[in-house]
């Protein structure tokens, strides 16, 4: 058989849901089965968790159902490549067991300010860094650390943690019994050196940030480079052939940007997933906020800079569930998504949403902290309608916001943006963005850009193409294109420039003090 005729599975675990999806070499979605599940389990305010096996589960039964659906497809895969949700955790035993519920990006707790502040490194930064601006925001990183909030509130998991791994880490070593993840997959709180991409040295400042031993670490393989085959115990639980290699991919925004086709900074993907974001591909390191830095890319020795709105999309979900049972039900009986009818409040509602606008931090952003979810701008005319389009209106200032930070640090103008992730399959949506951004965007042929990214990937590391830029000119389509509507584009200039931008610098003195009352969040 022609190697270019071979098909590539590509797993991608999200917070929602599982999928496991048959690329072809040319980049065709071929078959496709999901697992959907509870997004996390809070046993405290603030807190998300989930069950490490069940992302193996869901797995398992999702591979199994695309071979028996799909067995002609299947028996034709070269090799798997795995993508997932980022900066999630997952204490593991030295039988590769979990010993604790994972910690999920979402979670809001965190460790004691003075944690770690016994160390001579600690000690010297902490010094260095009195009195400054950045010692709050030193401190307020290192208790983001959920390795730290282990250590410390249970001492004994930690003990007996043999390795620390994000859910890509883990679901690697089930396929293959190696502890090696991809480069592209270290985001989160981790003693990783963002620029070298590599595992932080002795004196490096996220190992004092992150006291991980190097015990406790998987090896690292960058992007496109083998991580093991499948064994025999995970080709009877999985129904993948035993040998079967396994390609280091990335993070599901990585994958995402390549499955975009974002190789340069020509270009931004634009993700409206269950966190909104707004990336690009860069050779070039620089940080698009202070202590910031631009993630791994899922291309070997390149940078992702990226701004994200973590609720993002999933505030679609969030308004569904409280506001549109009515359009729920009326999905049902379509047999349609109901988003599909969410689409219509977009249609009869007019750009500016009749003035009401939203500030979309139902989580803190990354340079925001303490910023909360706001709407102003209420009157009796405003409906339902108004706050789901004040919603959508939203996002796409906060992701204009972030490119504006992106291009001013990276010194580039984007001309123009490729849009992926569930909620770009609503082409109001792809319209709204498109005026709000006043550039031309594109959606390609498949919404499933992160498992693509993930298939592009594994195809190179196959040696089905010789280099990453062959790999996306063959496999990425695109279907759609948006061109901004000048009637539109000098309205939500106005409002995004006189009201948006200076939502959180007013607010931020009334979040403060929400916090302070009710301690939320901690």
């Amino acid at each position: 058989m022609i190697l270019k005729e071979k098909n590539i599975l590509s797993i991608d675990c999200g917070t929602q849901s599982l999928r496991a999806m048959i690329f072809s070499a040319k980049g065709e979605l071929m078959a496709k089965t999901q697992r959907h599940y509870d997004t996390c389990i809070s046993p405290h305010p603030g807190w998300a968790e989930q069950e490490p096996m069940l992302y193996w589960e869901s797995l398992c039964s999702a591979t199994l159902e695309l071979k028996a659906k799909n067995p002609d497809f299947f028996k034709k895969v070269a090799g798997v490549g795995v993508t997932t949700q980022r900066n999630s955790v997952i204490n593991i035993d030295a039988h590769g067991d979990p010993l604790r519920p994972a910690i999920l990006w979402l979670d809001q707790r965190k460790a004691s300010p003075t944690f770690g502040k016994n160390t001579l490194l600690n000690a010297v930064i902490n010094a260095m860094l009195k009195g400054t601006d950045m010692d709050k925001k030193v401190a307020d990183i290192k208790s983001q650390g959920k390795c730290n909030w282990i250590m410390e509130n249970q001492p004994d998991i930690w003990e007996k943690t043999h390795k620390y791994l994000l859910i890509s880490g883990f679901l690697n070593h089930r396929l293959t019994g190696n502890y090696i993840d991809s480069t592209a997959s270290q985001i989160g709180h981790l003693p990783f050196n963002y620029k070298t991409l590599k595992w932080s040295g002795k004196y490096g400042l996220s190992r004092a940030f992150f006291p991980i031993e190097n015990s406790k670490l998987p090896s690292l393989v960058k992007p496109g480079e083998t991580v093991g085959k499948i064994t025999e115990k995970a080709s009877i639980e999985t129904g993948l052939p035993k040998g079967l290699p396994v390609v280091a991919c990335g993070s599901d925004k990585g994958c995402e940007t390549v499955g975009a086709g974002v190789l340069d900074c020509k270009s931004v993907s634009l993700s409206f997933g269950t966190t909104a974001t707004i990336q690009t591909t860069s050779k070039l390191y620089f940080e698009p906020l202070p202590f910031m830095p631009p993630y791994p890319a899922s291309i070997p020795d390149r940078y992702n800079p990226e701004i994200e709105i973590f609720r993002g999309y999933w505030m679609i979900t969030w308004f569904k569930n409280e506001f549109a049972h009515k359009e729920v039900v009326e999905a049902i009986k379509r047999d349609v998504p109901a988003e599909e009818i969410l689409n219509s409040h977009l249609q009869n509602t007019s750009p500016g949403s009749m003035g009401l606008v939203v500030q979309p931090y139902w989580g803190p952003g990354l340079d925001q902290p303490f910023a909360k979810g706001a709407m102003i701008g209420f009157g009796d005319i405003h409906k339902k309608a108004h706050v789901y389009r004040a919603v959508i209106e939203g996002l796409a200032y906060g992701l204009r916001e972030g490119l504006e930070k992106i291009e001013h640090k990276g010194k580039f103008r984007a001309r123009f943006a490729v849009v992926s992730g569930g909620a770009s399959q609503s082409d109001e949506i792809c319209r709204i963005t498109a005026d709000i951004f006043n550039l031309p965007m594109a959606r390609g042929k498949t919404h499933e850009t992160s498992g693509l990214g993930a298939a592009i990937i594994t195809a190179k590391g196959l040696g089905l193409y010789s280099t990453f830029e062959e790999a996306v000119a063959q496999m990425v389509s695109i279907e759609e294109k948006y061109y901004p509507r000048p009637e539109n584009v000098q309205l939500y200039d106005q409002l995004y420039n006189k009201v948006y931008k200076k939502m959180y610098r007013q607010l931020q003195p009334l979040y403060l003090e929400i916090q302070k009352i009710t301690g939320y969040p901690e």
